[in-house]
């Protein structure tokens, strides 16, 4: 694979000779400057190459690959696979906003959401698909959709869709694809099996890597708690306290999510998300949060890729992730577009060989800061292994309507 590391001379996207009525709409939503992987990934992409690029969140991958999709697709359909819900609406939004000038239909396939209206914008023979990998296996099952017509493919996200337990659906997606097709997969961290992916179903890649693989954003500072876990919510009280912009709130599971809401409800205008919250609650928090309804969103890792949201000046882990990779994702939510973010983690005395995993992920430590009424407590299992435990998604005829003809 070529990496391409070094600066690009492209300073705006006008210097990318771009379809006018696309530059036109990038500058009436000023979006005028390439961010870095926009700038090093959209050439490369207009030139028919494959592309691997390696970025973090926040950094404008969406439009590295929405951008030289619109310009070129002069046949056929995109395919987008993403995670989670909230990121495919997200990346259907701004597809949606540069797909307008050029009468491209685009088609958004996640679950929780009616499959007979999906199979409605089918039939309108859309140019642009965005999927989860669940709703699309969903759809090739019932054969309400075929795939035959696709001409470029995008896996965004792809370690995140990896640590959901979607590789067995990605590959028989990949299978569905014509092999003739452009590829483009995007990914925070490269673990042996987007290695991998790669391998196996790309053509010589460019790879375009604009920061380390697994490093966390220069913007945001990391500090840690270590404290009893019946001190937690004393912690957590206090932080939001001592706050006063958006703050959002990661825990492990969704019964602590229903907990913490209901009891900080009554304090501060809080919601929640998880995947017990149909899509219309979890669209509804997100929007709540984005407007400024909600100050403070409570968040299982469902969202920790899924919501992009101006101006979060404070991510806290509440609970430890299990998979040290998930904490790059959760704190990648703060300090996005060159601001400045802050991310608090609450750690147990026994989870110390969870938070060295981070570390070395990170390739730096976490300052850890002694909160005030509390003890100075040290880890007590920094050398003991972690358990990571990783769960499996459950994998969810009608008339087939082929994309893309």
């Amino acid at each position: 694979m070529n990496t391409i590391k070094e600066e690009s001379t492209v300073s705006t996207f006008s210097d990318m000779s771009l379809n006018p009525n696309l530059l036109s709409v990038l500058t009436i939503n000023k979006w005028l400057y390439p961010t870095p992987i926009q700038a090093r990934a959209i050439p490369l992409i207009l030139q028919g190459r494959d592309i691997l690029g390696i970025a973090q969140t926040g950094t404008g991958k969406t439009l590295a690959f929405g951008i030289p999709i619109v310009n070129s697709l002069k046949i056929g359909v995109a395919l987008i696979l993403v995670p989670t819900r909230e990121l495919a609406q997200q990346v259907a939004d701004a597809m949606r906003l540069i797909c307008r000038p050029f009468g491209m239909n685009v088609c958004l396939l996640i679950g929780g959401a009616s499959m007979n209206i999906q199979v409605q914008s089918l039939r309108k023979n859309p140019r642009v698909l965005i999927a989860t990998p669940g709703r699309l296996i969903d759809h090739l099952r019932q054969n309400t959709i075929s795939l035959s017509g696709v001409k470029c493919l995008v896996l965004d996200e792809a370690d995140r869709m990896l640590d959901m337990g979607f590789k067995p659906q990605i590959e028989k997606i990949l299978a569905s694809v014509p092999a003739q097709r452009q590829t483009m997969l995007f990914s925070a961290t490269m673990p042996a099996e987007i290695r991998q992916i790669t391998r196996k179903y790309m053509r010589s890649p460019g790879t375009v890597e604009v920061a380390p693989a697994g490093t966390a954003a220069e913007a945001v500072e990391q500090s840690l708690y270590i404290v009893h876990r019946d001190q937690k919510k004393s912690v957590l009280a206090k932080l939001l306290d001592e706050s006063s912009g958006p703050v959002l709130v990661f825990v492990r599971t969704k019964h602590t999510a229903r907990q913490l809401t209901k009891t900080l409800f009554e304090i501060h205008p809080v919601a929640e998300i998880h995947s017990n919250r149909s899509q219309s609650q979890r669209q509804t928090a997100i929007d709540g949060f984005r407007s400024g309804k909600y100050r403070i969103l409570i968040a299982t890792d469902i969202a920790a890729r899924g919501i992009d949201v101006k101006g979060i000046q404070l991510v806290i882990n509440y609970d430890l992730p299990d998979e040290a990779e998930s904490y790059i994702h959760r704190i990648g939510r703060t300090g996005r577009a060159g601001s400045k973010g802050h991310a608090v983690s609450i750690a147990a005395p026994d989870q110390g060989k969870l938070v060295r995993d981070i570390e070395g992920l990170l390739k730096k430590p976490i300052r850890v800061v002694k909160h005030p009424g509390t003890e100075a407590l040290k880890f007590t299992d920094a050398d003991k292994p972690s358990a990571r435990p990783q769960g499996r998604p459950k994998q969810g005829r009608k008339r087939s309507f082929r994309i893309g003809a």
